[in-house]
């Protein structure tokens, strides 16, 4: 039940929302005339390669209004009220963009062009509130990637400007998202994390072939397609890291899944003495059949089951 005069105290949530109350912008507040400086070509390259982020911020718009009330059911209290900024600036980068479209004079692609942007942002949809604020932390970190470059090669042009006036908001998102997911990630049974990670090489798989069919487009604004990939795909890991979703490096604390799969591990460890204890005496070469019928008997097989 939603409480009605619920108690909280001030936390990086309140602070990330006053910060984007003091930080609001408006359509009529970009200078509209300032230059595209890109040719025809390259200007509907630019709109071809906005089009995953474009329906990502459609979709972050969305999906903030659906799972506002998710948080407040939870008693989420200060995540409600930052999430109410949250999905003020994903409406003001929809209507932005859409006007820069009307700029650019072209539109975006469409799903019978890229049916992958499609299942993308389907995917993002799916799942409750975790799910989603894991799907917004990955879909930002590929809009921030993308605004960068516009952002740091082309400052006194429009996008460039646009862009950069973009990436403060997104840098709240972003901080709001790895906050929420630290404190949730703890709590969460190997079955769950399972999920998320698996979500996550999802997601990446399916941006990789989105951005398969852009290449040509990347190449007329002189990206590197594949650089871009192989660096969105880096961060979203280290991402993954710091919110507890993997932990593999001796000096860091080990996330969750490593302490999963370490004790998977201990098991097959196990399991493979139990096996070499069987197989001893056992000659392979008298029937083969035997050998694998007596793999299948041991735990071994039903360790690796559970991987």
């Amino acid at each position: 039940m939603i409480k009605i005069f619920p108690q909280f105290e001030e936390d990086l949530l309140i602070r990330l929302f006053h910060k984007g109350v003091k930080a609001q912008w408006t359509v009529s507040d970009v200078e509209w005339q300032q230059p595209l400086m890109m040719e025809d070509q390259q200007a509907r390259a630019l709109a071809h390669m906005l089009t995953p982020v474009y329906l990502g911020e459609q979709s972050a718009m969305i999906g903030a209004s659906t799972v506002l009330p998710q948080m407040a059911l939870a008693g989420e209290t200060t995540s409600q009220i930052y999430l109410s900024s949250f999905l003020m600036d994903e409406a003001r980068h929809f209507e932005v963009l859409t006007r820069l479209y009307k700029r650019l004079e072209e539109d975006p692609l469409n799903v019978r062009q890229m049916p992958a942007m499609l299942r993308y942002h389907n995917r993002l949809r799916k799942g409750d509130r975790i799910d989603w604020v894991w799907g917004i932390l990955i879909s930002d970190v590929f809009a921030k990637n993308f605004y960068q470059i516009f952002a740091r090669s082309q400052p006194d042009a429009l996008f460039g400007n646009l862009s950069g006036r973009i990436l403060r908001d997104e840098s709240r998102h972003q901080a709001f998202a790895e906050h929420y997911l630290k404190k949730a990630v703890p709590s969460m049974d190997s079955e769950r994390l399972r999920n998320l990670v698996n979500m996550k090489d999802d997601l990446l798989n399916t941006m990789d072939n989105m951005y398969d069919h852009l290449l040509d487009d990347a190449e007329r604004l002189s990206i590197d397609g594949r650089v871009f990939l192989d660096e969105l795909r880096a961060e979203i890991e280290y991402k993954a890291k710091r919110i507890g979703l993997s932990g593999n490096d001796t000096d860091t604390p080990e996330g969750p899944l490593r302490q999963i799969f370490q004790g998977a591990s201990e098991g097959v460890k196990s399991a493979t003495k139990d096996v070499s204890t069987k197989f001893r005496g056992l000659k392979a070469s008298r029937c083969d059949t035997c050998f694998v019928a007596l793999l299948c008997r041991t735990r071994l097989v039903r360790a690796a089951r559970c991987l």
